[in-house]
């Protein structure tokens, strides 16, 4: 067989070995003479001898034969060929005969006759087996036809070493032993070399794929996308491709930062990791790390120009000093210990860190040391935290009016848990974010104690409580009016002075007032003392309890404290009805009748007085008896006596002053009635008019038990007068009757709605002339006049 001589130098590099072997068969011999030497080759064959050769090339409708015996090559057509054309291919042996051309007297092959392939070997094959590596992978030549004609431009290259050189060798697809068997690029194969005598071309043959034990490699995931990932290898410092369906468990178990076993193989030139096994965490071991701390220098951080992370993985230094000298390391974002601000020259402890696969040495597990701040002279506050968000908080400063603004990765110690109250030492640094803002950085966790935000003056002062703290529910602790000793502290962020370290001295036992709820607005009221001669302002906050639970008359107890040169009811507790000292009656003096000359403040808010007047006679009469009278006196509390109403009541000693007064008073007022016009909110108005023009107004809380008022509603009720403004306003509401439609309307619906109710309502039954109900007379016919 004669093989095309491949002239690239890709493969001629080096001339193999000379294969010299006694096995070596020679198909066939040039016929030689008495001394042995070859005899030169004929010009012409005898008529009737055959030769044989390989189908060098395929036209149209001839081709070429290059002869086993001689270096010719010589034209036949295909009308010569005496077997299928279309199973005919370069590299078939032939037997041929050989004639002269008619016109050109040229010679060429004539009956040509398809061989077998073992009756024509033109080559030389060593019996030594070879084994080398696949660099390109052979490819089959197709027909026009689609048949397979040959390899003669689809050659593969096998690549191996013989005595420390290098060699390069082809081969076609029909050289490989098993054609069911694929061999690709980056294979391993074994084969034989084999030489043609003719042109000393050599090739490789026999191929037979060389599969080595299957090796396993060890990993990390380091990145996953939507259908692959890729693993950082442990035996080398590379990542290495990975596609999800070589995941031999469920793709969904697998996750960043597990431990894997791979195969690898080569796909396009490149290396892939296949048949990817999940591992146990922490089987896979990238680095060894010294156990013993060694303290260090930071020379270089991870932060750049304008505060921004480098891109360099291990951009940090860190350097410290051995007897040899001085050494620096290399450390990257995942070695500190948290994550709190380093600056270049902090003092820090960390653990030396050694790749196994390249031997390189970091820094790692660093920790910034207090000694940083004495080093460098760093300027430390505390505070207090007094807030507290998700990843972030604010900080109450001890010697500044201020609070500071903390992420909760500026801690020290990463696995501390902030909590409010907490009290910290921190660095106070300008927010790279904003020039506007200050931040607390390098955040150090204090004992309970350590915090202080006063300075105690030492000298010990006597005062008295002239107001209780609105959140006071110690009973031991200090109350209005007791003498107590203290000391003075100034606040080192604001120089306020404020009481501390108080102790009672002398308990005030009359330090509590009760009385009763004279007034109660929007967000205040009025409480009417129990000696009932004055009231003592009072704002919902300071009352114990839900203000809404108020009401007038109520009996509570407080404590008197002076705002703004006023005083004020503090500390405000509901009792419980009966409480409070009740009044003496004085039943023999019975039931008098009187006329109001002076009313409440709450009705007459110019005058100084609290208390109104009752007078029973006239001021003509020689008997003129006053009485004074206060919110607990009236028998309806939201009742306003006016100048001038005429009241009936009962008199009252009240204990232990023993002061006379009015009390159960009652208005003897004539109710007027009217219909609800309009309702807006709490207010509305009546169909009623005290001015002219105008309709009367009315608030909802003077309607009595709460009732529901809707327009067309009939209540009656009393005109009152405002002092104040003169405005009229109905108060003491009774709600009368609800309102209804009229009867013949209700009759006339209930037809409506019963279908088998007729639909004529009788209003009037008929009478006789005799006024008789229906006609008792005799009907009779009517007859025209004749």
């Amino acid at each position: 067989m004669s093989v095309k001589k491949m002239n690239s130098p890709q493969w001629k590099k080096i001339q193999p070995p000379t294969v010299q072997d006694s096995a070596i068969l020679s198909f066939h011999q040039s016929p030689s003479n008495t001394n042995g030497s070859p005899t030169p080759p004929a010009t012409t064959t005898s008529p009737g001898a055959r030769e044989k050769g390989f189908i060098d090339k395929c036209q149209h409708s001839y081709g070429f034969i290059q002869c086993c015996d001689k270096e010719d090559r010589l034209f036949f057509h295909y009308s010569e060929y005496g077997g299928n054309l279309d199973t005919m291919k370069v590299g078939d042996p032939v037997e041929f005969s050989v004639s002269n051309d008619r016109r050109t007297g040229k010679p060429i092959a004539v009956s040509v006759v398809r061989l077998d392939l073992q009756t024509v070997m033109p080559e030389v094959i060593s019996d030594e087996r070879f084994v080398g590596t696949v660099i390109q992978e052979a490819k089959p030549v197709k027909g026009k036809n689609g048949t397979v004609l040959g390899s003669q431009d689809g050659f593969g290259r096998v690549t191996y070493e013989h005595s420390g050189e290098c060699f390069f060798l082809p081969y076609a697809m029909e050289d490989v032993q098993e054609p069911n068997i694929k061999i690709k690029t980056g294979d391993q194969v074994m084969f034989s070399i084999s030489t043609d005598p003719q042109t000393q071309t050599i090739r490789a043959r026999n191929l037979e794929l060389v599969i080595p034990p299957s090796q396993r490699y060890q990993g990390v995931v380091c990145s996953m996308k939507e259908s692959f990932g890729f693993i950082e290898r442990a035996d080398v410092v590379r990542e290495i491709f990975f596609h999800y369906s070589e995941v031999r468990d469920n793709i969904n178990d697998i996750h960043l930062g597990d431990d894997v076993e791979f195969s690898i193989q080569m796909r396009n030139s490149k290396e892939v990791a296949v048949e990817i096994e999940k591992l146990s965490p922490g089987t896979v071991i990238f680095e060894d790390v010294a156990i013993d701390k060694v303290i260090g220098k930071i020379l270089k951080t991870l932060k750049g120009p304008n505060n921004r992370r480098q891109s360099d993985l291990l951009g940090g230094k860190i350097m410290y000093e051995t007897p040899l000298g001085t050494v620096e390391l290399p450390w990257g974002d995942k070695d500190q210990q948290g994550d709190c601000t380093l600056h270049q020259g902090d003092v820090v402890s960390f653990n030396i860190a050694t790749d196994r696969r390249d031997k390189l040495q970091r820094a790692t597990n660093i920790t910034l040391l207090e000694e940083s701040f004495i080093k460098l002279g760093e300027k430390r506050e505390t505070g207090l935290i007094v807030s507290l968000k998700e990843g972030y908080g604010f900080i109450q400063c001890a010697d500044r009016d201020a609070r500071m603004f903390f992420h909760f990765s500026e801690f020290m110690d990463p696995l501390f848990t902030p909590k409010v109250q907490d009290e910290v030492a921190f660095t106070v640094l300008q927010d790279p974010s904003s020039t506007n803002r200050l931040v607390a950085t390098r955040i150090k966790p204090l004992p309970k104690g350590s915090v202080s935000f006063l300075t105690i003056h030492p000298a010990m002062y006597i005062g008295t409580i002239d107001k209780e703290p609105a959140t006071h529910k110690n009973q031991s602790a200090p109350r209005y009016g007791d003498k107590v000793e203290f000391q003075i502290g100034e606040q080192k962020n604001n120089s306020k002075k404020v009481a501390v370290n108080v102790r009672v001295v002398i308990r005030n036992i009359t330090g509590r007032c009760q009385g009763f709820v004279a007034t109660l607005k929007e967000n205040y009221g009025f409480i009417e003392n129990s000696d009932h001669d004055r009231e003592v302002f009072f704002h919902y906050s300071a009352y114990d309890g839900n203000a809404a639970d108020l009401d007038l008359g109520d009996e509570v107890e407080y404590t008197l404290a002076r705002k703004s040169s006023k005083l004020s009811a503090e500390n405000i507790r509901k009792l419980n009805k009966g409480t409070v000292a009740p009044e003496e009656m004085l039943w023999d003096r019975g039931i008098l009748q009187g006329k109001i000359i002076r009313p409440m403040r709450i009705v007459d808010p110019e005058q100084d007085e609290y208390c109104g007047l009752v007078q029973v006679g006239d001021e003509d009469d020689e008997e003129v008896e006053t009485f004074p009278y206060g919110i607990t006196s009236l028998a309806d509390k939201r009742d306003f006596l006016q100048k001038g109403d005429i009241v009936k009541f009962q008199v009252a000693k009240v204990k232990p002053a023993g002061a006379v007064r009015a009390t159960n008073i009652a208005a003897l007022r004539k109710y007027i009635r009217a219909r609800v016009d309009s309702v807006k909110g709490q207010f509305g108005f009546l169909n009623y008019e005290a001015e002219e023009g105008k309709k009367l107004f009315f608030h909802m809380t003077e309607v009595h038990d709460s009732a529901q008022i809707t327009p067309g509603d009939e209540v009656e009720f009393v005109v009152v007068q405002n002092q104040r403004n003169g405005k009229y306003a109905a108060c003491s509401l009774r709600k009368i009757s609800e309102t209804q439609r009229p009867e013949r309307l209700i009759s006339r619906l209930k037809s409506l709605s019963d279908e088998t109710a007729p639909r004529i309502i009788v209003e009037r039954q008929p009478r006789g002339p005799d006024s008789t109900k229906g006609f008792s007379i005799p009907r009779t016919l009517w007859k025209p006049p004749a």
